[in-house]
């Protein structure tokens, strides 16, 4: 099969409702989320994770995904301990953050204990919530209570944090 057969499944099939199990199956969570978000348009997502080192990030279809969905009007914001990790492991995701930095929010919560900044992605329509980062295990769904909930546990970290990776290093 090729790139083009795998991804064409998840840009038809409707997200699910439902708890998720391992790494395989999380890492999928995020392709498809990102292609139905360029499909239908999300207009708002919020990536967070301690690092995104579990995450596909770097990879070609999350990148296309993420290219088809920068269109006026979004945003996404990034909320993470620290960047280390995406800038050691996704490339093509710090090319795509550095061309596209007008719609992009990173913030950094460095003090945050890894276990109190969520491994989730929320959006209006749809949130995915690893509760078990080293099980990789947790819960995704189109619930309103539940995003809501994760949407106002976002807004409390993202009020504490501050901005973080920066879209371009200035040198002297």
């Amino acid at each position: 099969m090729n790139d083009e057969q795998d991804e064409e499944p998840a840009a038809l099939t409707p997200l699910p409702s439902r708890r998720f199990e391992g790494r395989t199956e999380f890492r999928q969570l995020i392709r498809d989320a990102l292609a139905h978000a360029a499909r239908e348009g999300w207009r708002e997502i919020i990536f967070s994770d301690p690092d995104f080192a579990d995450w596909p990030l770097g990879e070609r279809a999350v990148t296309q995904s993420l290219l088809d969905w920068s269109h006026s009007g979004r945003r996404i914001t990034l909320l993470a301990r620290r960047y280390d990790e995406v800038v050691r492991q996704h490339a093509r995701f710090v090319q795509w953050r550095e061309r596209w930095s007008h719609i992009v929010t990173a913030m950094g919560c460095s003090s945050a204990d890894a276990l109190e900044l969520p491994s989730a992605i929320w959006s209006p329509g749809w949130a995915m919530e690893r509760l078990d980062i080293l099980r990789c295990n947790g819960y995704c769904g189109s619930e309103p209570e539940r995003r809501l909930l994760l949407r106002e546990r976002l807004a409390e970290r993202l009020a504490k944090s501050s901005p973080a990776f920066p879209a371009t290093t200035l040198g002297l």
